[in-house]
């Protein structure tokens, strides 16, 4: 089983006792989420900020806590187990590490110290006709006298209406291969020539589509180098999927922790449905799922720490797999569970489901990432 330092369980349980404290009821989230409207409380986010947990990943000499991957994992699971909602940490995180890695120092010191603070990011890459094949994009960036100016679409872009910035993946050259010619560039809040409208989901108004019109900025905007974003962005999966599985992991746990507390208490045919065999195996089930998905989760976690930079395509694409289908069986078979009443506005069942739905499509499909893996065994 996971076992983790004194210090690591002390900051788990700090993480839950401020998510018990502060979203630990119907009415605290309700008043962090304009009702359920929203799925991200900048206010919250900035109470987590003053307490070091904003910036946990950013290394010390940009102001952060410069922890690991393994506490990383544990304040997102935590976090989302708690129902703390902050929906735009997924993308900030992802993003700041891509800042980390590759812009030059006055960009990393101005993008990570607003991270540490509580600013929320994001990233774009995602076109109407570029989703798992993002060497297809076609959203372009022509180099002119002092900068670089933008034409294109982008689509299914996580945070942009409350990002202080995107990081955008835009194609520079055309005459290689579709890999090739990518570059990334930093895209201020506000910038002129940008057009952002929210898109409706299933999950409310979480992503964007973003229109640019001679979108000009200045040379100081690209993010490491010319022509070389496939790269960059390659190098940043294992964070991103273990992020995305952390989160996942934590949404399962909730589900699991909210249908057991439902089925202990609800009574049909004069005993707790959770008496009934039908519904003591499925939790059995998913209680064994879910250990094992902890299991690999911080396996991936502690590897990566030790073998920083190295490339764990294996790894990465199997933790957010597993993560992430576990979380939909959980959230679907809970729902079921709780008859009428998981489908009902009344308790999280129906909101829990939405949110691990969509964890099979982004952040690289559950179809992409079985094809990953299988290509590691030479198939």
């Amino acid at each position: 089983m996971v076992v983790f330092t004194p210090e690591q369980s002390d900051f788990a349980k700090s993480v839950a006792d401020f998510c018990k404290r502060e979203t630990g009821t119907r009415e605290q989230r309700n008043k962090w989420t304009n009702n359920g409207d929203e799925n991200h409380s900048q206010e919250l986010y900035g109470k987590m900020a003053e307490l070091g947990w904003a910036g946990i990943n950013v290394a010390e000499e940009f102001g952060g806590a410069g922890a690991g991957n393994v506490e990383l994992c544990i304040f997102l699971e935590e976090s989302v187990r708690g129902q703390a909602p902050i929906g735009g940490i997924g993308p900030t995180l992802i993003t700041a590490a891509a800042y980390e890695k590759f812009a030059d120092d006055a960009l990393k010191r101005e993008v990570l110290a607003g991270v540490v603070a509580g600013d929320a990011l994001s990233i774009s890459m995602s076109e109407p006709e570029a989703g798992s094949d993002v060497g297809a994009l076609t959203c372009r960036a022509e180099k002119v006298d002092g900068g670089w100016k933008i034409n294109g679409q982008k689509t299914w872009c996580s945070n942009a209406h409350f990002a202080t910035s995107i990081l955008l993946i835009a194609r520079t050259d055309s005459s290689g291969g579709k890999h090739e010619g990518l570059t990334q560039f930093h895209i201020p809040a506000g910038t002129d020539g940008l057009k952002i409208n929210q898109i409706d989901t299933l999950g409310g108004r979480e992503v964007n589509d973003l229109y640019f019109t001679d979108c000009f900025v200045p040379d100081a905007a690209v993010v490491g180098t010319v022509g070389n974003g496939w790269t960059q962005l390659m190098a940043g999966l294992n964070t991103e999927r273990l992020i995305l599985a952390a989160m996942q992991l934590g949404l399962a746990e909730r589900s699991f922790d909210d249908t057991l507390t439902f089925i202990k208490e609800r009574k049909q045919f004069g005993r707790p449905i959770g008496s009934f065999q039908a519904l003591r195996h499925r939790m059995a089930d998913h209680a064994t799922e879910i250990a094992a998905t902890k299991e690999l989760v911080y396996a991936v976690a502690q590897a990566a720490d030790a073998n920083p930079g190295k490339m764990m395509p294996r790894e990465a694409s199997m933790v957010k797999l597993k993560a992430t289908e576990v979380s939909k069986a959980m959230t679907i078979d809970g729902m079921q569970m709780m008859g009428g009443y998981g489908y009902a506005k009344e308790f999280d069942a129906e909101r829990l489901m939405r949110g691990a739905i969509i964890s099979t499509v982004f952040g690289g499909t559950n179809e992409i990432q079985r094809d990953i893996i299988g290509k590691t065994y030479g198939l």
